[in-house]
């Protein structure tokens, strides 16, 4: 009888974990779309939404950064926490992107869930990451990306230099899978 009640729960908890094929959230700006599995998408000009990301910065309390403050240039918006193993891997690879495109891109760092600014300045001052990030806990920074997986942690938007969001990583990265993307858009012409 235990076993069956157990096996009855577990398929109740997975059943309400699943999302159908016609998954749409609408609301805000940027309106995610369930990727049916896959951990990367791809969105064309007429199919890409804007996204105006903004916050804390993670060193100077009090001051506000933006993807606003990059007009003109891709913006690669990273979501990432030092507790997070994936994003221990990345941030150096991110740190390559940011120095090979620092012309034409940035790379934005969204930090959350770390509940002391200390655990992750010091995550960036002993990595050597110099690109800027926002201190942002509670995730109020992402609250324009509605349906957004917020729980997968690294995940990556890539904005076009119009800043609407043209590829979403839903997974960790390497700097030879982000390098391409960035000279793509960088490359794309100024609408």
């Amino acid at each position: 009888m235990r076993l069956l009640a157990a096996v009855a729960a577990t398929l109740l908890v997975l059943t309400g974990c699943t999302t159908g094929d016609d998954a749409v959230v609408t609301g805000s700006q940027f309106n995610f779309v369930a990727p049916d599995g896959k951990t990367t998408i791809h969105y064309s000009g007429a199919d890409r939404q804007s996204l105006e990301a903004s916050g804390e910065d993670l060193f100077r309390e009090g001051k506000t950064i933006s993807t606003a403050d990059y007009k003109g240039k891709v913006v690669v918006i990273n979501i990432w926490g030092q507790w997070c193993g994936p994003c221990r891997r990345e941030a150096p690879e991110l740190q390559q992107v940011y120095e090979k495109t620092k012309d034409d891109a940035v790379v934005f760092g969204v930090d959350v869930r770390d509940y002391s600014r200390s655990a992750p300045q010091d995550f960036m001052r002993d990595r050597g990451l110099t690109y800027p990030s926002i201190y942002d806990p509670p995730g109020r920074s992402l609250l324009a990306l509605k349906g957004y997986p917020r729980n997968i942690v690294p995940s990556t938007i890539v904005l076009d230099k119009q800043h609407r969001v043209a590829v979403v990583f839903l997974k960790e990265l390497l700097a030879e899978d982000l390098l391409p993307v960035v000279k793509r858009l960088a490359d794309e012409p100024q609408a």
